[in-house]
């Protein structure tokens, strides 16, 4: 139930996603033999770093999906600055990049057009497909507002950390993102990822405070894991990341489960 309500203004929303996918990686990571595994993690981890602070540089948000393929929320970033990127993974790495730019008014939406460009450039295992940045050129100029929930556990530290095995307490974590994940693409065009610790960032479309309430509800039916989350929105992810976060600080300290931004006080 929501205990701190927000007033709800709608804005116009219009979010760029950028899908990044290694070249012909899985022939590469048998060939000539198979190569060692933590060889292959130290590449993924490196990679994602250097994409993070790529797409950090920009006011985006970067997301390692699998690893292997990546994304990025980035209403800011050109297009074309894309080209740096794999210029920079060329140089730096056994392996080069192919990239696809979608925008549409839902996060789930544009990386589905992302998604269907890149596929269209070839197969994630063609060897001929090499550095491909496919954008289109039906893209509106200007983009919207992104809003980001920012949820994490209440209390993870005492209901979980300190108390449970840590295998199950990942475990119990991947649980509820999964199920928030699901929820929140299903009913809400919504992207959510597990992002470290306890915490899970989704970029959504403008949705009222309710569809979090939904969100948060759905999870702890499913999973008896309680969420609280942090509301934010601005004209880039970092822009409504960074008053997500503030947003989830006024959780923690008051108790309530969502707050953020056109926050009326708890006693008004």
């Amino acid at each position: 139930m929501i205990t701190d309500p927000l007033v709800h203004y709608p804005v116009t929303t219009a979010t760029q996603v950028a899908l990044i996918q290694i070249d012909d990686y899985g022939p590469w990571t048998v060939t000539p033999e198979p190569r060692r595994e933590m060889d292959l993690q130290y590449l993924q981890a490196s990679l994602f770093a250097d994409f993070a602070a790529f797409v950090d540089g920009a006011g985006g948000y970067a997301f390692y999906g699998r690893f292997d393929n990546m994304y990025a929320v980035g209403n800011e970033i050109d297009p074309a600055d894309f080209e740096r990127f794999q210029r920079r993974v060329r140089n730096r790495y056994p392996v080069t990049v192919s990239i696809g730019v979608g925008l549409a008014e839902s996060p789930v939406e544009a990386l589905g057009e992302a998604s269907e460009r890149l596929q269209a450039a070839g197969s994630a295992q063609d060897g001929n497909r090499r550095e491909a940045l496919v954008i289109g050129d039906d893209e509106p100029a200007d983009t919207g507002m992104v809003t980001v929930g920012h949820f994490d556990v209440v209390d993870v530290t005492g209901s979980l950390t300190d108390r449970e095995n840590a295998i199950d307490v990942s475990l119990a974590i991947r649980r509820a993102t999964l199920e928030l994940a699901t929820y929140l693409r299903t009913e809400y065009d919504s992207l959510a990822h597990f992002v470290g610790g306890d915490n899970i960032i989704a970029i959504c479309p403008d949705i009222p405070p309710q569809a979090f309430d939904n969100a948060i509800e759905h999870v702890r039916v499913e999973t008896d894991i309680e969420l609280q989350v942090g509301i934010g929105r601005g004209p880039t992810a970092q822009a409504a990341g960074e008053q997500a976060k503030e947003a989830l600080e006024q959780c923690r300290a008051t108790g309530a489960r969502i707050h953020g931004d056109g926050q009326l006080p708890a006693d008004d």
